[in-house]
């Protein structure tokens, strides 16, 4: 993987850093006349940045109403159910700005859709209709695994191309059914940033940046990167094992 690493101090740090620059993207891009495309993600750490967003936002410059929001993964669970990202990203962040709910697009949950399957189906439709050739940023987390949205080493999901979602099942953690962007679709990212906090997580990220690049059902993270940037936003510890 060809990227940046960004070291922070901890994970209050990476936070506040990560909700800054995204600002400053949203922004920009806005200023260019366009609405920008933001793919969020789920976990921890994007929870604290989505927190920062919302406390940032005031005096930013941003205009909520011309930003389309777009998640990596989804659980596929009830509608209401507390590990939903897209329940978590209203709660921290969506619900304190003032986005245009027409243009927030959320994964099905297994309220909306009977399977995952038909979910991913209905996602690609929305993205379809909705998307443009490419997203501006996609924020992603990485698991210990070296897992990126819902596409864990060694699964079927990490086959999948040509077309932008795909149905997860016997996800090695819970819940086992997912929906998930595929690589194809990540691929339309201009900036791809992973947030990676913990030492737990320092493995992982020594992996994605190994040279050779190693395998993608190996380490999915390596085969993820946008096309004008790749960033990994580190606190201190997950980058313990990094020269």
């Amino acid at each position: 993987m060809s990227a940046q690493v960004v070291r922070h101090e901890d994970a209050a740090a990476l936070a506040t850093a990560v909700a800054r620059a995204l600002l400053e993207r949203l922004v920009a891009v806005q200023a260019d006349g366009r609405e920008p495309q933001v793919v969020l993600t789920g976990g921890t750490i994007a929870r604290e940045v989505h927190r920062e967003v919302a406390r940032l936002t005031p005096g930013s410059g941003v205009d909520w109403s011309r930003v389309v929001v777009w998640w990596g993964d989804e659980r596929f669970v009830g509608p209401d159910d507390p590990e939903r990202n897209a329940g978590q990203a209203r709660a921290d962040l969506l619900d304190r700005v003032p986005v245009d709910p027409a243009k927030v697009f959320a994964m099905a949950s297994s309220a909306d859709a009977a399977s995952a399957e038909e979910g991913a189906d209905a996602y690609a439709a929305l993205l379809e209709t909705h998307g443009t050739d490419a997203f501006d940023v996609v924020m992603l987390g990485l698991g210990p695994d070296a897992h990126v949205a819902s596409l864990f080493p060694g699964h079927r999901a990490l086959d999948v191309a040509g077309r932008p979602t795909v149905a997860v099942h016997d996800s090695p953690k819970p819940p086992p059914d997912r929906i998930s962007l595929t690589f194809d679709a990540l691929a339309r990212a201009r900036a791809v940033w992973l947030l990676v906090s913990g030492e737990g997580k320092a493995d992982a990220v020594a992996r994605t940046l190994a040279t050779p690049r190693p395998q993608r059902h190996d380490v999915p993270a390596a085969w993820v990167g946008g096309t004008e940037e790749t960033v990994l936003h580190l606190d201190r510890p997950a980058a313990s094992r990094l020269p």
